[in-house]
């Protein structure tokens, strides 16, 4: 029988969990995370697991001084895939440099250390250390939000992030005081995603603890 603590820790990490919500930048203000709370946020990303120890990403903080730079890479990123981007568009492109008063950009390694230990697991690693991160964040009071989109991958964010042949800018994370939210969206019931493998039928419909396998699944298992 699980003990009382045991039992208020799972409804607390439950909770949390459920509390996790995407707000847009956009909807992010300051104040943003102190020196103590993104360290908190950091060392949460750090308990991913993480196959060969390769710690195969890596997130680069944006601080405010240097989103205007990023601004600029963005309009340039624009420009490479649109060479008729109107002045305005540039401009809204670099606007959204400025969203959030915390912004980091997550960065995976698809090459370094162990090359038998294949990108997909890479990335795995990479996004549960962004969930650690995003629901250390929530714990701490703080809305956050992962954006991407075509710049990442352009010529003007990877010069401007100096990356490596290798290195995929995967995304940004955004944290800050939810200044406004969305009711929070319907989320799937695990018998939406999960199923149970049965010898010689494949994979069947998932059933719950207090459903039981008829005789003849019994015996097929």
């Amino acid at each position: 029988m699980q003990s009382s603590v045991n039992i208020a820790s799972v409804d607390l990490v439950a909770a949390l969990l459920q509390a996790r919500q995407t707000i847009l930048p956009k909807r992010l203000g300051a104040p943003g995370p102190n020196e103590h709370q993104l360290q908190a946020m950091l060392a949460a990303a750090g308990q991913a697991p993480d196959h060969g120890c390769l710690l195969p990403w890596r997130f680069v903080l944006v601080p405010q001084n240097a989103r205007a730079a990023l601004g600029e890479a963005f309009a340039q990123a624009l420009r490479e895939r649109d060479a008729a981007a109107t002045p305005e568009q540039q401009e809204q492109a670099r606007e959204k440099a400025f969203r959030a008063p915390l912004l980091l950009l997550l960065v995976v390694d698809e090459l370094r250390g162990d090359a038998a230990i294949p990108p997909g697991e890479r990335l795995l690693s990479a996004g549960c250390a962004v969930q650690n991160l995003l629901l250390m964040a929530t714990a701490l009071g703080f809305g956050s939000a992962l954006t991407s989109g075509k710049a990442l991958q352009s010529r003007a964010l990877r010069a401007l992030f100096a990356l490596a042949d290798g290195e995929r800018a995967q995304c940004f994370v955004s944290v800050g005081t939810v200044q406004s939210r969305k009711p929070a969206r319907l989320r799937p019931l695990p018998a939406q995603y999960v199923g149970t493998l049965v010898p010689g039928r494949g994979v069947q419909p998932w059933m719950n603890e207090g459903e039981n396998f008829d005789a003849e699944r019994d015996q097929s298992l």
